[in-house]
């Protein structure tokens, strides 16, 4: 399940950004050419996030449809299927436009910083 290790991925990149701050929201982007299974990834994120500064924070997936532009006929459509193919004239030489996304677009986060104890803020 490579959902597991993309979860992981975004919690360190998450954590990195959030410094001091609790993250309450990461919303991700995620190609359809990724082949990620959206609630395998809510599973892992679930795991990964236990105990850790992100726990309970929300992950947001934005599924991003494979898209593509014909070099035969320049005609630009979405690719919804394999073989990816070219939706007016069926052509398979297809310069991709989007579905190969994986990024972190974005965090929520908490205006107070994390405390170890009540009142002692880290950095203090």
């Amino acid at each position: 399940m490579h959902e597991l290790s993309i979860a992981s991925a975004i919690v360190a990149i998450a954590d990195r950004h959030a410094g001091e701050r609790r993250v309450t929201r990461v919303e991700v982007r995620v190609g359809h050419l990724r082949q990620v299974v959206p609630s395998a990834l809510e599973f892992a994120w679930g795991l990964v996030t236990e105990g850790t500064a992100l726990d309970g924070a929300e992950l947001a997936l934005e599924v991003v449809p494979a898209a593509g532009r014909c070099r035969a006929c320049a005609a630009e459509s979405v690719l919804e299927s394999f073989p990816l193919a070219c939706g007016r004239c069926g052509a398979f030489d297809l310069e991709l436009l989007a579905g190969e996304e994986l990024q972190v677009d974005s965090l929520e986060l908490e205006e107070d910083t994390l405390t170890t104890t009540e009142g002692t803020h880290h950095g203090d």
